[in-house]
């Protein structure tokens, strides 16, 4: 069977290549990333490390790689052969890799009438359904209902903490051995795709929201307010008190806002936030604080990981979400020089101040009561360095 996945980054190798290799894929990478590429297909295999005390190495076999800039007909060709095709690129990069995709199910079309799902495996909600629409942007209105008919993208929710690394072998890559990988069943086409590790539910929104609202709005919390505290390393934020109290406050808002909208069972949902935070606490995983906050533009909009629980806490009970304003406080005083989201944050609050950016960048009520309480926290956080 071949598998054509797009991104061979540390999590496209880490988690998606090594699932797809243990159900008996060919995986065939497809990236920009010209030394990757050639690596993949001179070595044909390379290591995924389980970052734990008790370490474990899984050796991932029979993979190749395609650059997409220099040899798109060889994409376009593997596609017209795929069993099944998956992305692990990045939320913004979908509709880059959406022609060349729309290409090779057309040219597929011709040859290959069998259904194929493309699932794309990103940190984001309805990743899969943005990749269609893009898909679907370019394609003549002939050509949309045979599309319909046989290719299928269905939404998945995904997670694994893959930190930032540099190894002396270009493709090993450490993982942490936890993983979750969901996907929503009723959009796949055919026959459900065997692979050990997916779990096919009939509706994926509770899921990707508990994934975002827990494991994203914990690992931001501890990246911005480890950040503003003077920490470097997630491990070493997770040792500060200051930090587990807010992390902890915030699981436990956004977890209120979670068991309420969906029903989740309550001591399940506190098993989950328990093992989440014991994650972000494991040493052998441990990721910079600048790079788990980089993009803050981004996880402060409406329906991300800090805002969008937040809303939903003060929805379903009234109250103000302290703990999670904490956050979203800190993470408006994020600074980055490195990432441009960070710096362009900080220069639209020193331009136009700290109530305009947030509603600019969070479309938030100006005269709302999250508003007010981020307000309230924005004064409050700067007591943390005492």
């Amino acid at each position: 069977m071949l598998a054509v996945h797009f991104g061979a980054g540390n999590i496209g190798r880490g988690f998606i290549g090594s699932l797809l290799y243990q159900a008996n894929y060919h995986t065939t990478f497809v990236d920009v990333n010209d030394k990757v590429v050639k690596q993949l297909n001179e070595k044909q295999q390379y290591n995924v490390i389980l970052a734990a005390e008790n370490s474990e190495t899984i050796t991932v076999k029979d993979v190749s790689g395609i650059n997409s800039i220099n040899d798109p007909g060889e994409v376009i060709e593997a596609i017209t052969k795929a069993d099944i095709v998956t992305t692990a690129v990045g939320p913004n990069v979908l509709a880059i890799i959406s022609e060349l995709i729309a290409k090779g199910l057309r040219e597929r079309l011709k040859t290959n009438q069998e259904d194929l799902n493309i699932i794309a495996c990103e940190n984001m909600v309805g990743g899969s359904s943005l990749l269609k629409e893009k898909v679907f942007e370019h394609l003549d209105e002939a050509e949309k209902p045979a599309f319909e008919k046989v290719y299928g993208f269905p939404n998945a929710a995904v997670d694994r903490i893959v930190p930032n690394q540099v190894n002396e072998d270009l493709l090993e890559v450490s993982v942490e051995p936890y993983y979750e990988w969901v996907v929503e069943e009723a959009h796949v086409k055919g026959q459900k795709p065997a692979i050990d590790g997916i779990t096919y539910v009939s509706d994926l929104t509770p899921y990707i929201e508990r994934k975002l609202f827990t494991v994203n709005t914990g690992h931001a919390a501890a990246a911005y307010i480890g950040s503003y505290l003077g920490h470097e390393a997630i491990a070493d934020a997770m040792k500060d008190e200051n930090v587990q109290e807010i992390i902890n406050g915030a699981l436990s808002e956004s977890g209120e806002a979670l068991i309420q909208t969906y029903h989740f069972n309550r001591e399940e949902h506190q098993t989950y936030i328990r093992k989440i935070v014991q994650r972000f606490m494991n040493p052998y995983i441990s990721d910079d604080v600048t790079r788990v906050g980089r993009g803050p533009i981004r996880k402060l909009g409406a329906r991300d990981r800090l805002i969008r629980p937040a809303s939903m806490y003060m929805e379903v009970t009234g109250k103000k979400p302290h703990y999670l304003a904490k956050t979203i406080a800190a993470a408006l005083q994020f600074k980055n020089e490195q990432d441009q989201e960070a710096v362009e944050l900080q220069q639209m609050i020193d331009e136009h101040g700290v109530e305009k950016t947030l509603q600019s960048v969070s479309r938030l009520d100006v005269d709302g009561e999250l508003m007010a309480v981020v307000l309230e926290e924005v004064d409050a956080v700067r007591n943390l360095r005492g």
